[in-house]
């Protein structure tokens, strides 16, 4: 019988499954042939089968080292449906109390269990290793083995005290694995594990039927969300937020909008958190709303949609979490919000962590950010980002393709990029490129003489947007090549010297100009994506008469975002009004009847049917932590303190304030302003507020910010509304 057939047996005898996929075959074979082995597979791609098979063919025990319990637990499940014997898989990490870990030390003495999960943790505990020493293993396998990177996107310093361990309990061939990794993390991860030499299998990273597409995040997001999720009625999907704190909320929004919704975050209980998780599995609930925590390995194919409340930290994060979508090969539709103040705001989260460690960070958001502002194919983008061409002028599957922008000629524009470039001597990032080639003279420039050189201000009337463009497609076109060791230092390679020399057409599409929120006014004549323009100007000018009849601005009444919510949904009682963001049970009591009656009055006589499925119901704003920081204020708490003892930054407790307020409880935050500003300065912000037509936050901080801080400006803001508006 030949190794070929003995391994489609040993397939079928195990999994049921016939046929391999992909490279599967040759990856089990170099292990089983006693190779290092390194393997580069997309989610989706069957990873887990490349060390699980051999583990069942092989004498003595595999050992996997594993980042995440989740994953171990779920992985461990599996292998026990395949096995008629619970002890042919265990798991060893800190969830287990000392009786379970005995049960299993014993298990893998006597030979029984073919595959031990390890974490990382565990593997450096000098218990565990006296323990392995004794145990005949057949190999290790380390999963997710770009955690070893510092350039991976969830870098794990006990990652890379891997290969000594290794070397100390018992040399035998290693296999890493990795969804995601560019040329740069899978050197690191082979130099790392001493595996240079190893036998190494790369597949596509094309997933055909996953659909891309970024959006502008603005205030309406969570209703987006909701109306997205409510029209893939009993789909599987699974929403990505950075902050625990977000989770929880849309977790909650989505639940009183009778979506089957649970939340998951490292911060749940180990029990809570797995039972949320089968739930999901078991398909009793539609949508899991969670950190990046989730998903490692989970093994759902018929996932439809992933979305991302927030941009990832990193475009292998971004991958490698949409790659959880469609894995059995049908439709997986994968939607991004994208704001750049959030990838601003990670960057200022780096702060205090070492230099090197903040150029990797702001490297991988740079990338991040020319991703979702790119105007190019995004299947090629990220195709090329893996190292991997992607030829095709059109993939018919991105938002980009099915929408594609007018080409424009940029042949003399890259002509003078090279032109820097080279006179730069190829030491610089692109922003410093731009910055010489747009004629401004900051600080760096000038340290640098770059002002003195003849390409300053070769570029002068364009606008560091399209310049981007032109550097970013001028990388994928291979005539420039942006060193990654060296934090991004654009090159011209020699594809781009030739061009320099001999110049031809190179047309470019420019990129996506995201504003950070959308205000009302600039879309559909007043209304942000309102179904009834017509009704909102008669909301406003409602407002405006009130507001007039009161002596107050028109927004401490009702805020435009809120007056298009109701142009959109049609409220037409006070509690579906109290429902309405920034609204509440307070505001729609003092002010609501007269917008009630003229939105009932609008709908009868346009005959208009209400989309009532659609009406997005708010959270009650008065949940647990609201209450608490309304009883913190009244104690007279300081505010930081009241930040710091909910975890959360200041900002953030500014937000939930505002939230308070919005739903129609008075806030008294004097005692705090009273020690920051003193009475001029008080009524000199109070007076802003008090003459101005909209409230808008950004114009007062460009009117004040001179003289006040942002937190300041909003405090006081706080104060203005709580004391004219109640």
């Amino acid at each position: 019988m030949t190794a070929k057939t003995l391994l489609t047996e040993a397939l079928k005898k195990h999994f049921g499954f016939d046929t391999f996929k992909g490279n599967q075959e040759a990856i089990i074979t170099s292990l089983l042939d006693g190779n290092d082995t390194f393997v580069l597979m997309p989610t989706g791609g069957g990873k887990s089968l490349c060390y699980q098979l051999p583990s069942l063919m092989m004498d003595g025990t595999a050992i996997v080292i594993s980042p995440l319990i989740a994953l171990m637990k779920n992985q461990v499940d599996a292998m026990r449906n395949f096995s008629a014997e619970d002890d042919v898989a265990h798991f060893l990490n800190s969830s287990l109390n000392k009786t379970a870990i005995d049960k299993v030390k014993c298990d893998v003495a006597s030979g029984k269990t073919k595959l031990l999960y390890v974490a990382p943790e565990s593997l450096t505990k000098e218990e565990n290793i006296e323990f392995l020493k004794s145990v005949k293993i057949s190999f290790y396998a380390v999963d997710e083995a770009h955690c070893i990177s510092e350039w991976g996107h969830d870098f794990r310093p006990e990652y890379r005290r891997i290969r000594p361990i290794i070397n100390e309990i018992s040399p035998r061939p290693v296999i890493a694995l990795t969804a995601t990794a560019t040329p740069k993390v899978q050197h690191d991860i082979q130099k790392n594990l001493g595996m240079l030499d190893a036998k190494v299998f790369k597949s596509s990273f094309n997933r055909t039927n996953l659909y891309y597409e970024v959006r502008p995040k603005t205030s309406s997001i969570d209703k987006d969300i909701i109306k997205y999720i409510k029209s893939r009625e009993n789909k599987s999907g699974i929403i990505y937020c950075l902050s625990r704190k977000k989770v929880e909320e849309l977790a909650e929004l989505l639940r009183i909008n009778e979506i089957r919704a649970l939340p998951y975050h490292a911060g749940m209980d180990s029990a809570t958190r797995s039972a949320n998780q089968d739930a999901f599995l078991l398909e009793k609930v539609d949508v899991i709303v969670a950190t990046i925590a989730f998903g490692m390995g989970i093994d759902k194919p018929d996932v439809r949609f992933v979305i991302h409340y927030d941009m990832p930290k990193s475009l292998e994060g971004y991958y490698q979490e949409t790659g959880r979508a469609g894995r059995d090969g049908g439709e997986g539709q994968c939607i991004t919000f994208y704001a750049a103040k959030d990838l601003q705001k990670m960057e200022k989260f780096m702060q205090n962590k070492p230099i090197a460690e903040q150029e990797i960070g702001k490297q991988l958001l740079l990338e991040t950010a020319s991703y979702a502002e790119s105007s190019v194919c995004r299947r090629q983008l990220l195709l090329h980002y893996f190292g991997e061409e992607f030829n095709q002028d059109n993939c018919g599957n991105c938002d980009n393709c099915l929408n594609p922008k007018k080409k424009v000629e940029a042949k003399d524009d890259l002509c003078a990029v090279i032109e820097t470039i080279v006179a730069l001597k190829e030491k610089f990032k692109a922003d410093h490129i731009i910055d010489v080639m747009r004629g401004k003279a900051t600080n760096d420039v000038k340290s640098y003489h770059h002002n003195e050189l003849e390409v300053f201000g070769c570029a002068e009337k364009s606008d560091e947007r399209y310049l981007n463009a032109v550097i970013r497609q001028a990388v994928i076109a291979g005539y420039l090549d942006r060193d990654i060791e060296n934090y991004g230092l654009l090159r011209v390679t020699d594809s781009g010297k030739a061009f320099a020399a001999s110049p031809k057409s190179f047309k470019i599409v420019e990129d996506t100009e995201f504003n950070d929120e959308i205000e009302p006014e600039e879309m559909n004549g007043g209304a942000n994506c309102a179904a009834d323009p017509e009704l909102y100007s008669i909301l406003k000018d409602l407002c405006k008469k009130v507001a007039k009849r009161l002596s107050l601005p028109p927004y401490v009444i009702f805020q435009e975002p809120s007056l298009e919510a109701m142009a959109t949904t049609y409220p037409i009682t006070i509690e579906e009004l109290s429902n309405i963001s920034g609204v509440g049970a307070g505001k729609a009591k003092r002010y609501g009847e007269e917008f009630i009656k003229v939105i009932k009055r609008h709908v009868e006589e346009n005959e208009i049917e209400r989309p009532e499925d659609l009406i997005v119901r708010s959270v009650a704003n008065k949940s647990k932590v609201k209450i608490s920081i309304i009883q913190a204020i009244d104690r007279k708490i300081q505010l930081d303190e009241i930040a710091a003892s909910k975890g959360l930054e200041f900002n953030e407790l500014l937000d939930d304030i505002e939230a308070i307020l919005n739903s129609g409880t008075k806030i008294n935050i004097n005692y705090y302003i009273d020690e920051l500003l003193d009475e001029d300065q008080q009524e000199d912000i109070f007076e802003y507020f008090k003459e101005s037509e909209s409230g808008d936050l950004n114009d007062a901080y460009k009117e004040l910010g001179n003289e006040y801080t942002e937190d300041e400006i909003r405090l006081m803001r706080i104060k203005f509304l709580s004391e004219m508006g109640y």
